[in-house]
């Protein structure tokens, strides 16, 4: 039987774990970034997205396989969004080529995202990604 994921809310100490995921998921997509050094840097500071909204962490046993960030109704976010809208952003799954890809962990992350939207009673949620996330 697959082992269950556990949603919970991020915390500091897992600030390391959070970024490391963050640049491991999107290194598949390193070549259709013309700075990826630059990207690199930046997927490295992930973490920092707490400051301004939730960050929601996935576990398997004990070691995080997952993330996303979730900025609700009236945080301050890109002016390309609706500032009552909340947002998904930065769903990362650890890499491609590791066992934690395909076991509904994007999904359970998205599934507690859409929960927090309700409990902001807002009917609309908005996903931040691009056209090189096939998958979202």
């Amino acid at each position: 039987m697959a082992e269950a994921a556990r949603i919970r809310d991020y915390r500091s100490s897992d600030a390391y774990e959070v970024n490391r995921l963050a640049v491991t998921a999107f290194e598949q997509f390193r070549d259709a970034f013309d700075d990826w050094p630059a990207m690199r840097a930046g997927l490295s500071k992930t973490s920092e997205l707490s400051s301004g909204g939730e960050i929601i962490v996935a576990e398997l046993g004990d070691r995080l396989a997952g993330a996303v960030g979730y900025f609700g109704p009236g945080v301050k976010k890109a002016a390309f969004f609706d500032q009552a809208w909340p947002v998904i952003r930065m769903l990362v799954v650890d890499r491609v080529d590791t066992v934690d890809r395909g076991k509904g962990l994007g999904h359970a992350l998205t599934s507690e995202c859409l929960a927090r939207a309700r409990r902001d009673r807002c009917r609309t949620i908005a996903l931040h990604t691009s056209p090189i996330m096939t998958v979202a």
